[in-house]
């Protein structure tokens, strides 16, 4: 039997007809024409790709619905609660109209922390560079260290002593970074203070990795 439930099998990527799976598994029914298996693939590719935006929408409609059921949520998909509050945080960060389906559900991740301003820029840059997740964290990072160095740098001009490191939230903290090709048309690279500091939504949270 399908693993995709009756009343939504209409609303996402149709299963090519051919293959058996199972939650361990993908098994072909004997050979397999190369093009069938070309359709497999991206019938496969499609629902990994969707699958994080699916679960965060879902959560949030429960959690919006009946209240809060992180627990349950996690005995009915296998996911633990931090995984599920991820994924809905990820997903109330991004309005449907502001998700890139030439971008993964993790590249979103990276950046749900940020200003929604701050997110379209960063998400141009991963697809105009084809940056892999990875790729993206790292840029991050050294705008994130760069915007910290500049920050101690002016302070240090004052003659004061550097700011402290944010306290903000564990869950996350967002610095206000703009990707290199960008500065020129949207200006400093500070905002005030030097730090947007995102707390966890209604609906979840994102950890920093």
């Amino acid at each position: 039997d399908s693993l995709v439930p009756q009343a939504r099998r209409t609303a996402g990527p149709a299963q090519p007809s051919t293959a058996a799976l199972t939650t361990t598994s993908w098994s072909p029914p004997g050979d397999l024409p190369v093009g069938d298996w070309i359709e497999q693939g991206r019938w496969l590719g499609a629902v990994g790709r969707a699958s994080g935006w699916w679960i965060g929408d879902w959560i949030r409609y429960g959690n919006g619905r009946y209240g809060e059921k992180y627990e349950q949520a996690a005995r009915l998909t296998g996911y633990d609660s931090q995984s599920l509050m991820n994924m809905a945080y990820v997903a109330g960060r991004f309005e449907l109209s502001r998700r890139r389906e030439n971008l993964s559900f993790s590249h979103h991740a990276e950046l749900a922390g940020l200003r929604p301003a701050d997110q379209e820029l960063w998400l141009d840059r991963a697809a105009a560079g084809g940056l892999s997740v990875r790729a993206l964290r790292l840029e991050l990072r050294e705008a994130r260290r760069r915007v910290a160095d500049r920050e101690t740098l002016r302070e240090a001009r004052r003659g004061r002593t550097p700011l402290a490191r944010s306290t903000a939230h564990p869950f996350v903290r967002s610095f206000v970074v703009t990707p290199w090709f960008y500065r020129g048309r949207v200006g400093s690279l500070f905002a005030a203070g030097g730090a947007n500091q995102v707390g966890p939504g209604d609906n979840g949270a994102i950890t920093e990795g």
